[in-house]
Protein backbone atom coordinates (compact mmCIF):
# COMPACT_ATOMS: atom_id res chain seq x y z
CA UNK A 1 0.00 0.00 0.00
CA UNK A 2 2.97 2.34 0.56
CA UNK A 3 4.23 2.44 -3.03
CA UNK A 4 0.98 3.64 -4.62
CA UNK A 5 0.59 6.35 -1.94
CA UNK A 6 4.15 7.59 -2.54
CA UNK A 7 3.59 7.61 -6.30
CA UNK A 8 0.30 9.54 -5.93
CA UNK A 9 2.00 12.11 -3.68
CA UNK A 10 4.81 12.56 -6.21
CA UNK A 11 2.27 12.94 -9.01
CA UNK A 12 0.33 15.54 -6.98
CA UNK A 13 3.54 17.46 -6.22
CA UNK A 14 4.57 17.41 -9.87
CA UNK A 15 1.11 18.60 -10.93
CA UNK A 16 1.19 21.37 -8.34
CA UNK A 17 4.58 22.55 -9.60
CA UNK A 18 3.31 22.39 -13.16
CA UNK A 19 0.30 24.56 -12.31
CA UNK A 20 2.36 27.09 -10.35
CA UNK A 21 1.90 30.59 -11.72
CA UNK A 22 5.16 31.67 -13.41
CA UNK A 23 6.41 35.06 -12.24
CA UNK A 24 7.17 36.26 -15.74
CA UNK A 25 3.46 35.93 -16.64
CA UNK A 26 2.86 39.14 -14.69
CA UNK A 27 4.89 41.07 -17.26
CA UNK A 28 2.40 40.01 -19.96
CA UNK A 29 -0.60 40.98 -17.83
CA UNK A 30 0.80 44.26 -16.50
CA UNK A 31 0.44 46.43 -19.66
CA UNK A 32 -3.21 45.49 -20.15
CA UNK A 33 -3.91 45.88 -16.43
CA UNK A 34 -2.35 49.37 -16.39
CA UNK A 35 -4.38 50.47 -19.42
CA UNK A 36 -7.57 49.00 -17.96
CA UNK A 37 -6.93 50.76 -14.66
CA UNK A 38 -6.24 54.13 -16.28
CA UNK A 39 -9.12 54.09 -18.76
CA UNK A 40 -11.80 52.08 -16.92
CA UNK A 41 -11.28 51.76 -13.17
CA UNK A 42 -10.02 55.30 -12.47
CA UNK A 43 -12.73 57.05 -14.59
CA UNK A 44 -15.40 54.87 -12.99
CA UNK A 45 -14.28 55.82 -9.48
CA UNK A 46 -14.06 59.44 -10.61
CA UNK A 47 -17.62 59.27 -11.92
CA UNK A 48 -18.85 58.05 -8.55
CA UNK A 49 -17.26 61.09 -6.91
CA UNK A 50 -18.49 63.61 -9.51
CA UNK A 51 -22.05 62.32 -9.18
CA UNK A 52 -22.11 63.99 -5.75
CA UNK A 53 -20.88 67.36 -7.07
CA UNK A 54 -22.16 70.30 -9.13
CA UNK A 55 -19.20 70.28 -11.52
CA UNK A 56 -19.80 71.78 -14.97
CA UNK A 57 -17.20 69.58 -16.69
CA UNK A 58 -14.84 72.44 -17.56
CA UNK A 59 -13.90 74.64 -14.62
CA UNK A 60 -11.88 73.65 -11.57
CA UNK A 61 -14.81 74.57 -9.31
CA UNK A 62 -16.03 71.21 -8.03
CA UNK A 63 -18.49 71.67 -5.18
CA UNK A 64 -19.69 68.68 -3.17
CA UNK A 65 -23.49 68.77 -2.88
CA UNK A 66 -24.22 65.33 -1.48
CA UNK A 67 -27.37 63.60 -2.76
CA UNK A 68 -28.85 66.72 -4.40
CA UNK A 69 -28.33 65.34 -7.93
CA UNK A 70 -30.09 62.08 -7.09
CA UNK A 71 -32.98 63.94 -5.42
CA UNK A 72 -33.37 66.02 -8.59
CA UNK A 73 -33.33 62.87 -10.70
CA UNK A 74 -36.10 61.38 -8.57
CA UNK A 75 -38.28 64.50 -8.90
CA UNK A 76 -37.51 65.42 -12.53
CA UNK A 77 -40.36 65.02 -15.08
CA UNK A 78 -37.76 65.10 -17.87
CA UNK A 79 -35.95 62.12 -16.37
CA UNK A 80 -39.23 60.23 -15.99
CA UNK A 81 -40.06 60.94 -19.63
CA UNK A 82 -36.60 59.72 -20.71
CA UNK A 83 -36.98 56.60 -18.56
CA UNK A 84 -40.40 55.92 -20.09
CA UNK A 85 -39.03 56.28 -23.63
CA UNK A 86 -36.09 54.03 -22.74
CA UNK A 87 -38.34 51.29 -21.36
CA UNK A 88 -40.72 51.49 -24.34
CA UNK A 89 -37.82 51.19 -26.79
CA UNK A 90 -36.15 48.44 -24.78
CA UNK A 91 -39.22 46.21 -24.46
CA UNK A 92 -40.21 46.76 -28.09
CA UNK A 93 -36.70 46.18 -29.46
CA UNK A 94 -36.13 43.01 -27.43
CA UNK A 95 -39.41 41.53 -28.70
CA UNK A 96 -39.29 42.68 -32.33
CA UNK A 97 -35.56 42.08 -32.92
CA UNK A 98 -35.70 38.56 -31.56
CA UNK A 99 -38.89 37.60 -33.39
CA UNK A 100 -37.56 38.92 -36.68
CA UNK A 101 -34.14 37.34 -36.08
CA UNK A 102 -35.71 33.91 -35.45
CA UNK A 103 -37.86 34.22 -38.59
CA UNK A 104 -34.85 35.21 -40.68
CA UNK A 105 -32.78 32.37 -39.23
CA UNK A 106 -35.53 29.86 -40.02
CA UNK A 107 -35.80 31.24 -43.55
CA UNK A 108 -32.06 31.16 -44.24
CA UNK A 109 -31.75 27.70 -42.69
CA UNK A 110 -34.38 26.30 -45.06
CA UNK A 111 -33.08 27.99 -48.22
CA UNK A 112 -31.00 25.62 -50.33
CA UNK A 113 -29.99 28.01 -53.11
CA UNK A 114 -27.97 31.19 -52.52
CA UNK A 115 -28.19 30.80 -48.74
CA UNK A 116 -24.89 32.63 -48.23
CA UNK A 117 -26.14 35.57 -50.28
CA UNK A 118 -29.27 35.81 -48.14
CA UNK A 119 -27.16 35.67 -44.98
CA UNK A 120 -24.99 38.50 -46.27
CA UNK A 121 -28.00 40.63 -47.23
CA UNK A 122 -29.68 40.24 -43.85
CA UNK A 123 -26.43 40.71 -41.93
CA UNK A 124 -25.23 43.75 -43.92
CA UNK A 125 -27.15 46.41 -41.89
CA UNK A 126 -25.31 45.25 -38.78
CA UNK A 127 -22.02 46.33 -40.35
CA UNK A 128 -23.20 49.94 -40.64
CA UNK A 129 -22.42 52.25 -37.75
CA UNK A 130 -25.34 53.77 -35.87
CA UNK A 131 -24.42 57.20 -37.26
CA UNK A 132 -24.45 56.04 -40.90
CA UNK A 133 -27.67 54.12 -40.38
CA UNK A 134 -29.23 57.18 -38.75
CA UNK A 135 -28.34 59.42 -41.68
CA UNK A 136 -29.70 56.90 -44.20
CA UNK A 137 -33.02 56.53 -42.40
CA UNK A 138 -33.29 60.26 -41.70
CA UNK A 139 -33.12 60.90 -45.47
CA UNK A 140 -35.56 58.08 -46.24
CA UNK A 141 -38.07 59.37 -43.67
CA UNK A 142 -37.76 63.04 -44.61
CA UNK A 143 -41.21 64.58 -45.05
CA UNK A 144 -40.40 66.56 -48.21
CA UNK A 145 -38.08 64.35 -50.26
CA UNK A 146 -37.89 61.07 -48.37
CA UNK A 147 -38.24 57.80 -50.26
CA UNK A 148 -41.01 56.51 -47.98
CA UNK A 149 -43.38 59.44 -48.54
CA UNK A 150 -42.59 59.61 -52.25
CA UNK A 151 -43.33 55.90 -52.60
CA UNK A 152 -46.64 56.29 -50.76
CA UNK A 153 -47.57 59.18 -53.03
CA UNK A 154 -46.73 57.27 -56.23
CA UNK A 155 -48.84 54.25 -55.26
CA UNK A 156 -51.84 56.43 -54.44
CA UNK A 157 -51.51 56.78 -50.66
CA UNK A 158 -50.29 60.40 -50.62
CA UNK A 159 -53.03 61.33 -48.15
CA UNK A 160 -51.40 59.28 -45.38
CA UNK A 161 -47.88 60.71 -45.74
CA UNK A 162 -46.68 62.06 -42.40
CA UNK A 163 -43.64 63.78 -40.93
CA UNK A 164 -42.14 60.58 -39.56
CA UNK A 165 -39.42 62.27 -37.49
CA UNK A 166 -41.18 65.57 -36.75
CA UNK A 167 -44.51 64.24 -35.52
CA UNK A 168 -44.48 63.18 -31.83
CA UNK A 169 -46.79 60.27 -32.65
CA UNK A 170 -44.40 58.65 -35.13
CA UNK A 171 -40.87 59.78 -34.17
CA UNK A 172 -40.25 57.06 -31.55
CA UNK A 173 -41.81 54.40 -33.79
CA UNK A 174 -39.54 55.46 -36.68
CA UNK A 175 -36.45 55.07 -34.48
CA UNK A 176 -37.76 51.71 -33.26
CA UNK A 177 -38.21 50.16 -36.70
CA UNK A 178 -34.96 51.56 -38.10
CA UNK A 179 -33.11 50.05 -35.13
CA UNK A 180 -34.82 46.68 -35.63
CA UNK A 181 -33.74 46.78 -39.29
CA UNK A 182 -30.14 47.30 -38.20
CA UNK A 183 -29.92 44.82 -35.33
CA UNK A 184 -31.98 41.79 -36.39
CA UNK A 185 -29.26 40.44 -38.70
CA UNK A 186 -26.76 40.17 -35.85
CA UNK A 187 -29.08 38.05 -33.72
CA UNK A 188 -30.06 36.04 -36.81
CA UNK A 189 -26.50 34.69 -36.97
CA UNK A 190 -26.68 33.51 -33.34
CA UNK A 191 -30.04 31.82 -33.88
CA UNK A 192 -28.80 30.28 -37.12
CA UNK A 193 -25.88 28.71 -35.26
CA UNK A 194 -28.36 27.32 -32.73
CA UNK A 195 -30.61 25.93 -35.45
CA UNK A 196 -27.74 24.16 -37.14
CA UNK A 197 -26.89 22.47 -33.85
CA UNK A 198 -30.33 20.83 -33.60
CA UNK A 199 -30.33 17.20 -34.83
CA UNK A 200 -32.47 16.90 -37.95
CA UNK A 201 -33.58 13.43 -36.87
CA UNK A 202 -35.86 15.00 -34.24
CA UNK A 203 -37.86 17.00 -36.79
CA UNK A 204 -37.91 14.08 -39.22
CA UNK A 205 -39.30 11.79 -36.54
CA UNK A 206 -41.92 14.37 -35.58
CA UNK A 207 -42.87 14.82 -39.23
CA UNK A 208 -43.35 11.07 -39.61
CA UNK A 209 -45.60 11.10 -36.53
CA UNK A 210 -47.74 13.76 -38.22
CA UNK A 211 -46.58 16.87 -36.38
CA UNK A 212 -47.13 20.09 -38.35
CA UNK A 213 -44.38 22.63 -38.95
CA UNK A 214 -45.71 24.85 -36.15
CA UNK A 215 -45.79 21.95 -33.66
CA UNK A 216 -42.24 21.00 -34.61
CA UNK A 217 -41.11 24.56 -33.97
CA UNK A 218 -43.11 24.87 -30.73
CA UNK A 219 -42.10 21.58 -29.14
CA UNK A 220 -38.66 20.85 -30.66
CA UNK A 221 -36.94 23.79 -32.31
CA UNK A 222 -37.81 26.61 -29.91
CA UNK A 223 -37.02 24.68 -26.69
CA UNK A 224 -33.64 23.62 -28.11
CA UNK A 225 -32.92 27.28 -28.98
CA UNK A 226 -33.23 28.26 -25.31
CA UNK A 227 -29.51 29.02 -24.97
CA UNK A 228 -29.52 31.22 -28.06
CA UNK A 229 -32.66 33.00 -26.87
CA UNK A 230 -30.99 33.82 -23.54
CA UNK A 231 -27.90 35.27 -25.23
CA UNK A 232 -29.83 37.28 -27.82
CA UNK A 233 -32.38 38.70 -25.40
CA UNK A 234 -29.71 39.83 -22.94
CA UNK A 235 -27.60 41.41 -25.69
CA UNK A 236 -30.56 43.15 -27.32
CA UNK A 237 -31.78 44.43 -23.96
CA UNK A 238 -28.40 45.94 -23.05
CA UNK A 239 -28.06 47.45 -26.53
CA UNK A 240 -31.56 48.96 -26.34
CA UNK A 241 -30.97 50.51 -22.93
CA UNK A 242 -27.85 52.23 -24.30
CA UNK A 243 -29.35 53.43 -27.61
CA UNK A 244 -27.81 56.75 -28.59
CA UNK A 245 -26.51 57.09 -32.17
CA UNK A 246 -29.83 56.81 -33.96
CA UNK A 247 -31.50 59.39 -31.71
CA UNK A 248 -28.58 61.81 -32.01
CA UNK A 249 -28.69 61.75 -35.81
CA UNK A 250 -32.38 61.27 -36.57
CA UNK A 251 -34.26 63.41 -34.03
CA UNK A 252 -31.79 65.00 -31.56
CA UNK A 253 -34.20 63.92 -28.83
CA UNK A 254 -37.11 65.77 -30.41
CA UNK A 255 -39.64 66.82 -31.30
CA UNK A 256 -39.51 68.43 -27.88
CA UNK A 257 -38.39 65.60 -25.61
CA UNK A 258 -40.48 62.88 -27.26
CA UNK A 259 -37.55 60.64 -28.26
CA UNK A 260 -35.13 61.51 -25.47
CA UNK A 261 -33.77 58.42 -23.71
CA UNK A 262 -31.63 58.15 -20.59
CA UNK A 263 -28.36 57.83 -22.51
CA UNK A 264 -29.19 60.80 -24.72
CA UNK A 265 -30.32 62.82 -21.70
CA UNK A 266 -26.97 62.10 -20.04
CA UNK A 267 -25.20 63.48 -23.10
CA UNK A 268 -27.45 66.55 -23.41
CA UNK A 269 -27.22 67.45 -19.74
CA UNK A 270 -23.53 66.70 -19.31
CA UNK A 271 -22.13 68.24 -22.50
CA UNK A 272 -24.94 70.45 -23.84
CA UNK A 273 -26.05 72.06 -20.59
CA UNK A 274 -22.65 71.77 -18.84
CA UNK A 275 -24.05 69.90 -15.84
CA UNK A 276 -21.48 67.15 -15.67
CA UNK A 277 -22.23 66.31 -12.06
CA UNK A 278 -25.93 65.75 -12.74
CA UNK A 279 -25.17 63.83 -15.94
CA UNK A 280 -22.74 61.57 -14.08
CA UNK A 281 -25.31 60.91 -11.37
CA UNK A 282 -27.81 59.96 -14.06
CA UNK A 283 -25.20 57.64 -15.60
CA UNK A 284 -24.84 55.91 -12.23
CA UNK A 285 -28.61 55.43 -12.09
CA UNK A 286 -28.61 53.98 -15.63
CA UNK A 287 -25.77 51.62 -14.69
CA UNK A 288 -27.76 50.16 -11.80
CA UNK A 289 -30.91 49.93 -13.92
CA UNK A 290 -29.02 47.91 -16.55
CA UNK A 291 -27.40 45.75 -13.86
CA UNK A 292 -30.69 44.95 -12.10
CA UNK A 293 -32.63 44.25 -15.31
CA UNK A 294 -29.81 42.08 -16.72
CA UNK A 295 -29.51 39.96 -13.57
CA UNK A 296 -33.28 39.58 -13.36
CA UNK A 297 -33.57 38.69 -17.06
CA UNK A 298 -30.72 36.16 -16.96
CA UNK A 299 -32.22 34.39 -13.93
CA UNK A 300 -35.62 34.09 -15.59
CA UNK A 301 -34.21 32.88 -18.91
CA UNK A 302 -31.87 30.38 -17.26
CA UNK A 303 -34.79 29.02 -15.24
CA UNK A 304 -36.70 28.68 -18.50
CA UNK A 305 -33.79 26.76 -20.03
CA UNK A 306 -33.85 24.26 -17.16
CA UNK A 307 -37.63 23.81 -17.43
CA UNK A 308 -37.38 23.17 -21.18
Amino acid sequence: MTAPVVQSEKAYTALKKKKKWPNYALFFILPAFILYTLFVIVPTLGSVYYSFTSWDGISSDVRFIGLANFVEIWNSPRVRNALQNTLILTISLVILENILAILLALLVDKVRWFSKIFRSIFYFPTLLSGIVMGFVWAMMLNYNFGVINQLLTKIGFGAITVDWLGDPRYALISILFSTVWKGAGYYMIIYLAGLQGIPQELNEAASIDGASGWKQFRHITFPLLAGSVTVCMVLSMISALKIFDQIAVMTDGGPGFETETLTYLIYKVGFGELRQGFGTALAMVLFFIILIITVFQVKILQKREVEM
